[in-house]
């Protein structure tokens, strides 16, 4: 009887209905989409640093997971394949292009071949010339960009001689000297990427470096791609404990609306269950119960309009902004949601349940 009472009181009223579960699935995509692209972006910068081929990365001091903080001579570069199961040092310079999301990469394309194995070309090849650049599958889609097209990167247009799939070092590549001087870090580089002559002593050398060069950030590659998590950023956890926080808001101001004047459209009916002997408690779990189906129907309409969100960026901005899609947060934000609208359903749950049954079948 309940759920029939409940279905009925939502279907008497479906335009309300749809907009408290469009309005509730709105915090649902916000929270999913922040997820989806804090982890989406930390897969990505994981799955390139992995492509490079390096075993050990060495980075300026003072640097942080996210950012290099200033530059390191480029002289020492030449020192690192000097000391003992070291066979290759690699410098490049990273550059940000766009915001915090999209940045560009100098390289020795001939100590990266050697090291990684090289990019792979889907079309065109390596540089040709000081103009030239090479481009990853998902920003030559962004840009619309095809070799021989120029694309406009630093205020200034550059040639696109190769496209390379996605997955190796950056979406953006330039000769290490050219960015050099486009960064204004001439005879610098942002980091160093070592390789050593057996995984076995990946661990050892870590430790020698690090006793030789205590101020440098020093990690194997495999520590460095693990530490590529959202639990590791710093502030995230925080914005998004504030983003579900607004969705705990949201939920129970449309719910907690809704529910109200549901109630006061609905007095005679709940003074008429009364007068028919029903317990406040069974009044009380009517409402609720309303709360809890529009709060499970905004979390799959917030769940679709995730996927909506994702489609978008990955048509529009792939390369800048890629974005996960995380199923182990759906019940998460789901019980964010569900919370919120109970919360909101509260008041007016006992408002109705409090009703007095002659001055509710009185009421006009």
């Amino acid at each position: 009887m309940t759920g029939t009472l409940v279905f009925e009181n939502l279907k008497h009223k479906p335009m309300r209905s749809l907009l408290s579960i469009l309005l509730i699935g709105v915090p649902v995509t916000l929270i999913l989409t922040l997820v989806g692209l804090s982890h989406g972006m930390l897969e990505d910068t994981a799955h390139r640093t992995s492509g490079i081929g390096a075993d050990i990365i060495v980075r300026p001091p003072g640097s942080t997971l996210l950012t290099l903080s200033g530059g390191i001579d480029d002289k020492i570069v030449d020192w690192f394949p000097k000391q003992p199961h070291i066979t290759m040092a690699m410098g490049v310079v990273n550059q940000l292009v766009q915001g915090v999301t999209l940045g560009a990469t100098g390289i020795d394309l001939e100590k990266f071949n050697k090291m990684s194995g090289g990019f792979t070309y889907l079309h065109g090849g390596p540089f040709q010339g000081p103009d030239d650049v090479l481009i990853d599958e998902w920003y030559a889609n962004q840009k619309n960009a095809h070799v021989g097209s120029y694309v406009e990167i630093f205020g200034k247009p550059w040639r696109v001689s190769g496209i390379i799939a996605s997955g190796k070092l950056a979406r953006i590549v330039f000769p290490l000297d050219v960015l050099q001087r486009l960064s204004s870090n001439v005879g610098k580089v942002s980091q160093i990427y070592l390789k050593v002559d057996n995984p076995k002593n990946i661990n050892t050398v870590v430790q020698e470096l690090k006793s030789r060069l205590p101020a440098y950030s020093i990690y194997s590659s495999e520590e460095l791609v693990s530490m590529y998590n959202p639990s590791n950023i710093p502030a995230l956890r925080e914005f998004t404990i504030v983003i579900m926080a607004i969705g705990v808001l949201i939920g129970f101001a449309v719910v907690c609306l809704s529910m109200y004047m549901a109630v006061l459209q609905r007095t005679r009916e709940i003074g008429i269950l009364k007068s028919l002997g029903s317990s406040n408690g069974f009044i009380l779990r009517i409402i609720l119960a309303e709360a809890v189906l529009l709060g499970v129907g905004g979390t799959i309409l917030g769940i679709i309009m995730s996927y909506i969100a994702h489609w978008l960026l990955v048509t529009l901005v792939p390369a800048s902004f890629p974005m996960a899609i995380v199923p182990i947060w759906w019940p998460i934000a789901g019980g964010i949601t569900i919370g919120g609208a109970l919360l909101g359903a509260l008041y007016p749950g006992l408002s109705a349940a409090r009703h007095d049954p002659i001055e509710a079948l009185a009421y006009e």
